[in-house]
């Protein structure tokens, strides 16, 4: 499976850099570097989301609520702020990631405690969700003048070529990716969603890591609701709407299983790059928002049929192997327990 996952990594890095190279051919400078870090940091926000969204989908759940998560915690932040300018930016952050943690842990424990399916749960929690950043606001704006300048800058700030929110993006990538290769929690995702049974038989608590992939999935998105904010210098209702459909496609795009148990960092930070070069490259060589939404959906249709062919035929594969080691399982047994 390592094999086949390096080489959808590799295939669509590949696709990433053609699509740059037609696309400046017909917008020249679209692969300057400017251009291209500007494309990174565009993305960044969804490559975050995506990777709390991934470790919800390797326990096999879904958690459409990261938008509305998102869109709370931002509307609540910007209103702490505009309230209490004197709060510094770091406690602000931490808080926002506390918020984002507390509405992930209640979708874990829907999960969890009440057995409630993922998508059923946090489909519910998704209206919930906005409803409260409405009551919250009484459906107002929190705009630029009424944040600080430290909160709206910060992550706008250029380091080495590369706003501090591509750098924050760059970090919370290399965090995600030792968590998920190098500890007991982020094998047990893989364990818990690749075979639950298993991972019963070996000690792991199926129930107890889908809670913690739901409240990392929240404290992602609650940092990310800081820098929605601050990126775009407004807080409202309907921020990042639909944009949990964005983190579900660049999961599925990048080659993370929605059966679980598999995927890999990079290839989540491939799929929301492919997603951010084509939403940067269409506008500019004038193809109407329709078409872009068509052509997304094309895409994601293709990596689902593709994900699900590579999975038949990685079962199959296993279940030959099976039948060489034992002579009582014969071939038409294979077939039928891979049905």
């Amino acid at each position: 499976m390592s094999r086949i996952l390096k080489y959808r990594e590799l295939l669509l890095a590949a696709i990433i850099i053609v699509l740059i190279a037609v696309f400046s051919y017909r917008a020249p400078g679209f692969a300057s570097p400017e251009s291209l870090a500007n494309i990174f940091n565009d993305t960044s926000i969804l490559m975050i989301l995506a990777l709390g969204q991934m470790a919800v989908i390797l326990t096999k759940s879904i958690d459409l609520s990261v938008a509305a998560n998102l869109s709370f915690t931002g509307m609540a932040i910007a209103m702490m702020n505009a309230a209490y300018p004197q709060i510094p930016l770091p406690v602000l952050i931490v808080m926002a990631m506390g918020i984002g943690a507390f509405l992930g842990a209640i979708n874990g424990l829907m999960v969890w405690k009440i057995g409630i399916p993922s998508i059923v749960a946090t489909l519910g929690t998704l209206t919930i969700y906005r409803g409260m950043a409405f009551v919250l606001s009484g459906g107002a704006w929190v705009n630029q003048t009424q944040m600080t300048p430290a909160f709206l800058n910060t992550p706008r700030l250029n380091v080495l070529g590369l706003p501090l929110l591509g750098w924050t993006a760059i970090l919370v990538i290399a965090i995600i990716s030792l968590v998920f290769t190098r500890t007991v929690f982020g094998r047990a995702l893989y364990a818990a969603g690749g075979n639950p049974t298993a991972a019963l038989y070996a000690g792991i608590d199926v129930g107890r890591t889908r809670f913690f992939a739901f409240v990392l999935s929240g404290a992602l998105a609650g940092l990310c609701g800081y820098l929605w904010v601050s990126r775009y210098a407004v807080a409202y209702v309907d921020i990042a709407a639909g944009f949990e459909l964005d983190t579900v496609a660049a999961c599925v795009i990048g080659g993370i299983s929605t059966l679980g148990g598999i995927g890999s960092v990079g290839g989540a930070i491939l799929g929301a790059l492919f997603l951010g070069t084509i939403k940067n490259a269409l506008p500019v060589i004038n193809i109407s928002p329709f078409w872009q939404m068509a052509i997304s959906g094309f895409v994601i249709i293709v990596a689902v049929l593709f994900n699900a062919r590579q999975e038949k035929r990685k079962g199959r594969l296993i279940l030959r192997d099976a039948v060489k080691r034992s002579p009582t399982l014969t071939e038409a047994q294979a077939e039928g327990a891979a049905a």
